[in-house]
């Protein structure tokens, strides 16, 4: 148990505390017990002072064994329900003065104690001692034995070592601070795990002369997971996420070496490394908020019967600012918010507390937001407000009252100073959201270019929301549709508000009426298309449209028309082709014919028949040739003059 109090604690929402004892005190130690699972974290950052000129030599623990392996080395082990026998057991061979009845004392060296069966007392167990400066040996019954004091200095230190070792219960572990002798004004600091802290707010909104006004009421949330009282403490909570990690420094850890053989070496030259840039941090900004009151929380009575119940006094601004004073600092770290409460704070062990962190008048307006990712169909009442506390507020449930009565709730997000609180506290019903969306592709414009057509032409997406009001009074919608990257808005109402992710366009309905918003978005897409794909219908129709001028289409429509001429003389190369296919088949066919023949008589006759065939197939075929060639030469020129008219579009 420790003898030294927590005088300061810092709790993280990370779920680790940083905790300061500090007390003014005499001697040589200061005892610490922490669980086990802290360790790690205590070796890690344990910090001791002492501010009263004294000095720190040294912190020691108990390596981490069971008990069984910190007594493996001690001669004395005492159990539960034998202890004196089991320590006159150990100190068998040992150096004691035994004090007996009657104030008679003998000392000498311990032989042991003789146990008798069970059924005998135990009282009756002869104890042998060597007496001292004789060789006789006495005999005592265990019941007159005392006292006994241990001569032997090894002996007392085991006995020592395992009452401690004992006393250490296997889930804690004791540290010991060491000091110089006299007195010291010692404080120990340290981080260990604790539960995060967390925040709960109300919200209390109000009209007034001045305008809509909302009382912003802040708790913090804590535990006292420690084994003490927490009594007049200090205490800060901290805002934001620092990183924080496990790092095994309390288990013994021997890594294995590799084995190096000696070798052969010449004496290295000097070394030179370049200085560093010096930098200097600049210290954070302190920011201190002027706080306003806070309210206690008030308990419920039962009314006693009687013929009428009291009147109630609703919930209002005013009784809740003036209930209980709030002393909170708000101090920047760069990365972090600390919340510092001005008065110290009591807990008892295993309890848990509610401060007050913050309460501010903030001014406010109401709006219907709609968002169909969020919660389809229908729109959120939404209390709107800037954060004007001066302190940063931690993410944490939010319970709005209006005229004196609970209206709904919310989760508050984590907002910097001068940020927008958006509390969505309750879903409007009578007002329905019906969405629609679809896209298209408009061509914006076309140019030529060489033997392409380049395109350019929208990508557009558009979504329209159909609001209908089922309520007596014409109702104001901002609706957030989601920004897409690379997307601009076109014949759309500018919205009124922009985040991050959205837009917010406004939308009113009129009383049972319907209203709609179309939102619309577009992105240029620039594509190209071969020249010689195109189609007398797709110039015409970009003719109609004012893409394409009369010259420029009269122009593509002549290239196209050579484009054909080509494919027609393609055409009849194929044919030709064909054709020369079937008489290189006819000729091989007679050839196969004539070679049975004899060269006289009927047969000679016939040969020379098929000789007849065979020099028109010759003669065709030659004829083929010569058309083949002259269509070749006539797409060469073809082509040559579509590449020439295609010269000037570039």
């Amino acid at each position: 148990m420790t003898n030294i109090p927590i005088t300061h604690m810092t709790l993280y929402k990370h779920g680790v505390g940083f905790f300061e004892r500090r007390a003014r005190l005499e001697g040589e130690k200061v005892e610490l017990s922490f669980r086990v699972e802290e360790m790690n974290d205590i070796l890690k950052s344990l910090t001791a002072i002492d501010w009263g000129g004294g000095q720190v030599l040294g912190v020691d623990y108990a390596t981490p064994q069971s008990r069984e392996e910190r007594l493996a080395g001690c001669s004395i082990r005492l159990d539960d329900d034998r202890s004196l026998r089991d320590l006159l057991i150990g100190l068998r061979g040992r150096k004691v003065r035994l004090l007996l009845d009657q104030e008679e004392a003998w000392s000498g060296i311990l032989l042991g104690l003789d146990e008798l069966p069970d059924r005998q007392p135990v009282a009756d167990s002869p104890v042998s001692l060597l007496q001292e400066g004789a060789d006789r040996v006495q005999v005592v019954a265990l019941g007159r034995v005392q006292a006994v004091d241990i001569l032997d200095e090894r002996g007392a230190e085991d006995l020592r070592f395992f009452l401690s070792t004992a006393l250490t219960q296997e889930e804690y572990r004791q540290v010991t601070v060491r000091l110089t002798p006299g007195e010291h004004d010692l404080s120990v600091s340290y981080i260990a795990p604790a539960p995060t802290w967390r925040v709960s707010y109300r919200l209390v909104t109000e009209e007034t002369d001045e305008g809509p006004q909302a009382l912003l009421l802040g708790w913090g949330i804590f535990d006292n997971r420690l084994e003490e009282d927490l009594e007049g403490i200090s205490l800060s909570l901290v805002a934001g996420m620092p990183i924080s990690f496990v790092y095994d420094l309390y288990t013994p850890f021997t890594p294995e070496r590799p084995v190096v053989e000696e070798e052969a070496r010449v004496a290295a030259a000097p070394v030179e490394f370049a200085e560093a840039e010096m930098t200097t941090a600049a210290e954070p900004p302190m920011v201190e908020a002027a706080m306003p009151q806070m309210f206690a929380r008030r308990g419920a009575t039962m009314a006693a019967p009687m013929p009428a119940p009291p009147p109630r006094a609703p919930i209002s601004r005013k009784a809740l600012a003036e209930a209980a004073p709030v002393e909170t600092e708000g101090e920047d770290l760069g990365e972090l918010f600390q919340y510092v409460i001005g008065t110290p704070v009591t807990v008892g062990r295993g309890q848990s507390a509610m401060v007050p962190i913050v309460s501010a008048d903030l001014k406010h307006r109401k709006d219907l937001l709609y968002n169909g990712h969020k919660l389809p169909t229908h729109p959120v009442a939404t209390l709107r407000l800037k954060n004007e506390t001066g302190l940063t507020l931690e993410r944490g449930p939010v319970t709005v009252i209006e005229g004196g009565e609970y209206v709904g709730e919310a989760v508050l997000p984590f907002t910097a100073v001068g940020g927008e609180i958006v509390v969505p506290y309750a879903v409007e019903l009578a007002v329905k959201v019906r969405e629609e969306s679809g896209s298209r592709r408009e061509i914006r414009g076309l140019h030529l270019k060489g033997a392409y057509l380049h395109i350019e032409e929208w990508d557009i997406r558009w979504r329209e929301y159909q609001v209908n009001n089922r309520t007596a009074e014409a109702r104001t919608i901002l609706v957030e549709h989601r920004r897409t990257s690379r997307y601009d808005l076109f014949d759309t109402p500018e919205p009124r508000e922009r985040t991050d992710e959205h837009y917010r366009f406004e939308i009113t309905a009129p009383a049972h009426g319907e209203s709609t918003l179309r939102v619309q978005e577009r992105r240029l897409v620039r594509r190209r298309e071969s020249l010689q794909k195109q189609s007398y219908q797709g110039l015409q129709r970009y003719l109609r449209q004012g893409l394409l001028d009369r010259r420029t289409y009269d122009r593509v429509a002549e290239i196209l028309s050579l484009w054909e001429q080509i494919d027609e003389r393609k055409e009849e190369i194929d044919r030709v082709d064909k054709e020369r296919q079937q008489l290189y088949k006819a000729q091989k066919q007679i050839q196969g014919n004539m070679g049975a023949l004899s060269k006289t008589g009927k047969e000679g006759a016939l040969r020379a028949r098929y000789v007849g065939q065979l020099e028109e197939t010759e003669n065709r075929l030659r004829a083929l040739g010569r058309r083949e060639r002259d269509l070749n030469k006539e797409i060469e020129r073809l082509e040559q003059e579509i590449k020439r008219r295609l010269r000037a579009f570039e």
